[in-house]
């Protein structure tokens, strides 16, 4: 079953042109729309990530249990040094480091890894990884939502869809907070936007998945959150 498809994955930020300069520069994304509000970026490997602009956003402090993160992007890079210090350059934070992967933090507080990856020369978005309670419940929500197939389960962890077409992976955190948008004090700091062809099928199909409907809409979008909380919203033309 597939109700609908990843759209794009859209970080919140109070600095909609600082942080697509950011990863521009990082990863060698182009900028393919722009308003005053909004700014879409195109990795070159298939994903699209969009910047909403948030004054309010709340920045998480991983791994600060009482500012936590919702997820996390996961960026393969030939040469981690250096990879690391172009990201420090361009104002983001190292958190954690170990052999194979570090954490640091972007300009707007979004923890991200860059992983080891000496295959390819140039950085490539391997995926996003999704916070949650339960990892297995929360693949088998997005797996059906989105028609890919779980391709990887194991303690307290899953992934849906193959390597290198976009896929979704879940880590299970034992002391979870739930985001609660619009609550400020509970941001979602990260979302989806998934395309479907019709509002009301896809609202029930979801709906019947776990998803909850939240009393936000306009002409062409809804917006919903998942069995972890996590809002998304479902888009169509």
């Amino acid at each position: 079953m597939t109700i609908g498809t990843l759209r794009s994955v859209v970080l919140d930020t109070p600095d909609i042109q600082r942080l697509a300069a950011f990863y521009t520069a990082l990863g060698g994304w182009t900028q393919t729309y722009a308003d005053e509000d909004w700014i879409t970026l195109e990795t070159g490997d298939g994903w699209r990530i969009a910047l909403q602009l948030s004054p309010d956003h709340v920045p998480p402090r991983w791994p600060d249990p009482d500012y936590p993160q919702q997820a996390h992007l996961d960026i393969r890079v030939p040469d981690l040094d250096a990879a690391a210090e172009k990201a420090r350059e361009l104002g983001a934070e190292l958190l954690r480091k170990n052999e194979t992967w570090y954490t640091l933090a972007d300009p707007s507080g979004h923890p991200f890894d860059l992983c080891l990856f000496p295959a390819k020369p140039e950085p490539t978005l391997m995926g996003v990884m999704l916070d949650c309670p339960d990892a297995k419940a929360l693949s088998t929500f997005y797996s059906e939502l989105l028609g890919k197939p779980i391709t990887y389960e194991g303690e307290g962890m899953a992934m849906i869809g193959e390597d290198g077409a976009q896929p979704i992976l879940f880590q299970q955190i034992a002391d979870y907070r739930r985001p609660a948008w619009p609550d400020p004090a509970h941001p979602q700091q990260v979302h989806f936007d998934i395309t479907v062809d019709d509002g009301d099928a896809a609202e029930a199909a979801a709906l019947k998945l776990g998803a909850i409907a939240l009393p936000y809409s306009g002409e062409n979008w809804r917006v919903y959150t998942d069995p972890a909380g996590k809002p998304f919203c479902l888009c169509w033309d």
